[in-house]
């Protein structure tokens, strides 16, 4: 990753703080960081975050959750600002590297209504726009189970948001549009196209309840091995006259290929209680998984103390089927049989190392102690446990299987 870009987002914060030296015109910098170390008790496979190249074995490293994000907001006028976010954080190039991740401009139109246009974050999940803010969640990080069903966090559009009180709800509603791209591990490319999101928050004291939807067509840069057995199956099913060789073949692209990820959730912070709940699931018409995920956490608080504990679960609800026949009828040419082993060996093959993998359950303990103004310091302990092949850990050796337990420290911060 090009160090200048990180030199150049570090720098932000002193560049942007002259600027407001010279001219106090409503520039405002705030920014949010996380130093940790986590590690496993395996040397067999990698614990990582979603998107990720590499992740954490028995030796402790910083790269899986650590951050630093840096944040300038700066007031035109009363009714329009415009918005830019940093981020630094280990991404699918294995380093760590720096992203534009919110570069907007806002106009607040009335008191209840607002439009904004540029890079925002996708409201796709109950924390969307501080699922990196560590400060901002009890948890040491989002369950990797449910957080890992969507690769995009933010959206290359506009959005509308109207938000109006009903005595005492808060009633918000988000209307996104746009398309997006992330990057993936072994030099892969995800997008989505006519992205639409949809994001329905409700405020009740202590009680947040949310449901989102989002829709869209996705696309994905794809090996060459991918690429050769499409082409083949393809065509053998023409060769062979054996439709259901094409239609594999169809199923196994992902070219602008229909999406949607439906999501809700429940949040409760009650004296000393706090509850966080979450569902979602994901489908495609490729190969990608079919999944749904959720996940529950349950503390409380005693001072600036909060143990809490989290159970979530990933499955996989669908993929398509090895249609390859393991043989030719009677009749066909002599080499039809052996083609017909090899692409079903390639598609299993491909299964293996992806389609119908990932399913996963977790259960952790952690705490939180606040022990200084705008500073946590976080413990977690997550026990891992692959439900089908080997879960979403990375690099995983022959014969692994788990459980895996995964600890970590973190120091998160706001300023």
């Amino acid at each position: 990753m090009n160090k200048s870009i990180i030199a150049t987002l570090l720098a932000l914060p002193l560049a942007v703080s002259t600027a407001y030296a010279q001219d106090s015109s409503g520039v405002r910098i705030s920014g949010f960081g996380t130093g940790a170390l986590t590690w496993t008790d395996s040397d067999q496979a990698e614990f990582s975050r979603p998107n990720q190249a590499s992740g954490a074995r028995k030796n402790p490293t910083t790269g899986v959750d650590s951050n630093l994000g840096l944040q300038a907001d700066y007031a035109i006028n009363s009714w329009l600002s415009v918005t830019g976010q940093g981020l630094v954080r280990k991404d699918a190039e294995d380093d760590f590297g720096a992203e534009l991740s919110w570069a907007f401009a806002k106009a607040k139109i009335n008191d209840q209504l607002s439009v904004r246009v540029g890079r925002i974050g996708l409201p796709v999940f109950m924390i969307s726009d501080y699922r990196n803010v560590g400060y901002a969640n009890t948890f040491l990080r989002p369950p990797v189970e449910l957080y890992s069903q969507v690769p995009f966090s933010s959206i290359d559009g506009a959005d509308v948001t109207w938000q109006h009180s009903f005595g005492d709800t808060t009633v918000t509603a988000q209307l996104a549009y746009g398309r997006t791209e992330a990057h993936l591990s072994g030099a892969n490319t995800i997008e989505a196209r006519q992205l639409s999101a949809v994001n329905l928050v409700a405020e009740h004291g202590p009680v947040t309840l949310r449901f989102g939807r989002a829709d869209g067509k996705m696309s994905m840069s794809t090996s060459t091995s991918l690429n050769t057995l499409v082409g083949s199956l393809r065509a053998a099913g023409t060769g062979y006259r054996f439709a259901q060789l094409n239609q594999l073949a169809s199923d196994l692209e992902l070219n602008k290929k229909k999406a949607s990820f439906t999501s809700a959730g429940l949040g409760l912070d009650w004296n000393n209680i706090v509850v966080q709940t979450e569902y979602a699931k994901r489908k495609t018409d490729s190969y990608v998984n079919d999944t749904s995920a959720w996940y529950a956490m349950a503390g409380y608080r005693f001072g600036k103390v909060l143990p809490f504990y989290i159970h979530s679960e990933l499955k996989i609800d669908g993929y398509p089927a090895n249609t390859v026949p393991a043989s030719c009828p009677a009749g066909y040419p002599a080499a039809c049989t052996p083609t017909m082993a090899a692409l079903r060996a390639g598609v299993s093959t491909l299964k293996n190392s992806g389609i119908g993998q990932g399913e996963q359950t977790t259960d952790s303990i952690g705490v939180r102690w606040d022990f200084y103004r705008s500073m946590a310091l976080k413990a977690q302990i997550d026990r891992v446990r692959p439900q089908n092949g080997t879960g979403l850990f990375l690099a995983p050796q022959a014969g692994f299987k788990g459980p895996v337990t995964v600890g970590a420290v973190a120091l998160d911060f706001v300023f």
